[in-house]
Formats: C-alpha cells, structure tokens, sequence
C-alpha cells in the first residue's frame, strides 16, 4: 500500500487571495550617487558585484561588500552611493502586491531586507538564469526575467520564514509548527464561523496556550488577527467590483450591516466610503 504525505503549503492561499507581480527595470552598472524617492511599488535590487553604501535618510542603513539581495517590500525613500571610480553591477526589479497595504505578506514583512546571495543557496539555480538572462539579449528576456523575480520572491519568503529574519508577525506564526495549522486554517477558509476554541483545535493546542503564543509570535489576538484577513479580502473584492452581499457571505460576515461595522471598526469608514477614497 502506498503512502502518500503531503506537507502543509503555507503560501498557497496567501498567493491564492493576494498575487504579487515584478517587472524588471534595471539590469547593468550604476556609479556615483542614485536617489530612489516617492516610488509606487516595492522595489528588490540584486548587487551581483561592487560595493555600495545604502542610506535612509540620514542613517547608512546597509554597507554591501558582496553579492547581496535588498528587499523594500513597500515604498521607503533611500539612495546608493558608489565609490569614485567604481560602478556596481545591479539587477533590479519592481515590486507590486496585490491589494496594496491591505496585502498581509507586504504588512507582514520589514520595511528592507538585506541578505548576501552566500546565505541564500535555495534561490542558486533561479539566480543563475536570472543573471543569464540579464546578460542577454534573447526574444522574451522581458517577460522572462520578471518571471524569474517572481519566483525569486517566493523562495525568498521562504528562506524568511525558515530563518526567523521575521521575530513577530505572520510569517513568523506560519514558521511555527503549530501556529501555522491555525493560520493557513483562516487563509483557506475565511467564511467559517472560528472561535479561539476552534482555532486552537487547530493548531493541536489547549485554548489558553494557544491564545498567548498566538499574541506573542503574531502581535496580536487570533481575532483581531481573522478580522485583519477578512478585512484585507474585502477591500480586494470591494475594487474588483463584487457586490458587497456576495462579499459578505465569502469573508465570513452574518449580513452586509455586520460587514460593514467590522470593515469601520478595521479602517474608520464604511466599505462605500472606502471604496471612493482609493478609487
């Protein structure tokens, strides 16, 4: 008889409800002095050689002496600085998440990450074909670099995870062995009616244990954590156009009057009103 075990996927329904999406801007040298303000989207950059300075604001924040990775999940003001008579090699990419801040794995991440490509040899083989890549000239090389970003991105959640980088958040409960059943539970079904009792049930823990692991690891309540993920599911729906009854059944609300004092109590405005203000 044969056995087949399957591991619990802890990024699938994130990817499922909330994509993420790269497009490719920069590939080659940079020298001097380059300043990044007021952009839209995340930003990774990969120093494939030469050593920069990477300042915020008046803070150095990072001094990269190796091949390294910089992540700005979300938009941060900051610039390089290249020693005279150097340029460093850069491949860079643009970064958007779905549904913007209501997007948990943009929340859930530090606003930069800096790891030397040494301490990442899981994302080895993608690195390879994205430099390869790069460094050519091939039919599609636009589509197929973002592409490779995009996995790049997915392996680097990963390795965050496994890691401990995140000491408090979601990506730290989903690196737990048994916080993560709790969670990837809320990400598969948002609809169902979860108690903390049903939650630690779970998670293969008793009520109270549950409950304080739940606050230390994640930040927060396991309630205010499921609110968070309904609300976030919402406003995507909410731009997508769907109905807010329709809205109401799948992110788990009694009625569309329940929905809508969650959603006030979340964001300080009713759904409609949100919806005008980001539209």
């Amino acid at each position: 008889m044969q056995i087949v075990l399957f591991m619990l996927d802890r990024l699938a329904s994130l990817f499922e409800h909330f994509s993420l999406k790269a497009h490719t801007f920069q590939s080659g040298p940079l020298c001097g002095y380059n300043k990044i303000t007021h952009q839209e989207f995340g930003q990774l950059h990969i120093i494939r050689e030469g050593t920069v300075e990477v300042w915020h604001g008046r803070k150095k924040a990072y001094a990269v002496n190796q091949p390294s990775l910089l992540f700005y999940p979300r938009s941060l003001d900051r610039h390089f600085i290249i020693p005279d008579n150097e340029n460093a090699q850069f491949v860079c990419a643009h970064v958007s998440f779905e549904a913007g801040e209501a997007n948990p794995i943009a929340s859930a991440l530090p606003e930069s990450i800096c790891l030397s490509l040494a301490s990442l040899p899981q994302c080895e083989k993608v690195l390879s074909l994205l430099f390869d890549e790069a460094s050519a000239s091939n039919c599609g090389r636009q589509v197929l670099l973002d592409r490779l970003f995009e996995v790049l991105l997915v392996q680097l959640l990963r390795e965050l995870m496994e890691s401990g980088v995140t000491k408090v958040g979601m990506l730290a409960g989903l690196a737990d062995l048994n916080l993560r059943k709790a969670i990837v539970a809320i990400h598969d079904k948002p609809e169902k009616d979860w108690t903390v009792e049903s939650l630690a049930a779970e998670a293969c823990m008793s009520r109270s244990v549950f409950s304080n692991l739940f606050g230390k690891v994640i930040g927060q309540t396991p309630g205010r954590y499921l609110q968070s993920w309904r609300i976030g599911l919402v406003q995507k729906w909410l731009k997508n156009g769907q109905p807010l009854k329709l809205i109401a059944e799948e992110a788990g609300y009694k009625s569309e009057s329940a929905l809508s004092r969650a959603f006030k109590a979340h964001s300080g405005l009713s759904p409609r009103q949100w919806l005008r203000n980001v539209s």
